[in-house]
């Protein structure tokens, strides 16, 4: 059993640094194919030991081989983040058809999140991506086929509502995101995903604006959160509803 996590962590970890070149390219047109990675300072392609996932950062001590400037450590953050949320959902879901519905999910929130952090831009080509894969999926959900249509009218219709009220205040692809996520939530966990995503965001922009990290009336990347909003929602949120009304 330790040899399939292993197996997992390690498919996490090839799939997070390929997530990495999605997440950098496809926002400004470029080919996730060609051409091969390169530090974007000097323009040195990058051979196959370095492109290690989370071992090639450490190795070469987060410096390019060819500039000696400092490589981002998104790059083996995310590759390392990836590996252990495919465990995790392995271990929380098990040998069942549903962890492929739970590694799609983390699949496509990595890459926003990535994009995001990037460029402050959620692209329409991934969404639709992701929209044929969980259409191809959803047979495997223990959800009902009208919860999915719910989910996904009730993620799309809050959001975009909340974009026309505040005039702007929420990104188009953060409406049409919340229409992806609700088909594959249903409806109560995409109001709990949407609610612990404006729960996180403004936790951490608190924090944000006492510590200076994070300027007033500035934008903000949204898409951490709808990420750790998202994922609570989908591994412990029947549980985090059944305390609040144990409570309430």
């Amino acid at each position: 059993m330790i040899g399939l996590y292993v197996y997992v962590f390690v498919v996490g970890l090839v799939l997070g640094s390929f997530y990495n070149v999605v997440g950098m390219r496809v926002p400004v047109g470029k080919s996730i194919v060609s051409p091969r990675s390169a530090c974007t300072r000097c323009g040195y392609t990058l051979r196959w030991r370095e492109l290690v996932p989370v071992l090639s950062y450490f190795w070469q001590k987060g410096k390019c081989r060819g500039c000696g400037g400092k490589i981002s450590p998104i790059y083996a953050v995310f590759e390392l983040l990836t590996g252990v949320l495919f465990i995790y959902a392995f271990y929380a879901i098990g040998w069942d058809a549903e962890v492929f519905i739970a590694w799609a999910l983390i699949s496509l929130l990595i890459i926003i999140v990535v994009s995001d952090l990037s460029y402050m831009l959620i692209p329409n080509k991934i969404v639709l991506v992701f929209l044929v894969v969980f259409i191809g999926l959803l047979p495997l959900s223990q959800l009902m086929w009208w919860e999915h249509l719910l989910g996904a009218a009730l993620g799309f219709g809050l959001l975009f509502a909340i974009a026309v009220i505040s005039k702007g205040g929420m990104g188009g692809g953060d409406v049409k995101l919340f229409g992806l996520l609700g088909l594959v939530l249903g409806p109560k966990m995409v109001l709990l995903a949407f609610m612990l995503s404006a729960f996180y965001g403004t936790v951490f922009g608190l924090i944000g604006l006492w510590t200076g990290h994070v300027q007033r009336g500035k934008p903000m990347p949204f898409g951490p959160f709808i990420m750790l909003g998202t994922l609570t929602a989908y591994f412990v949120g029947t549980q985090l509803l059944e305390y609040y009304f144990l409570l309430f």
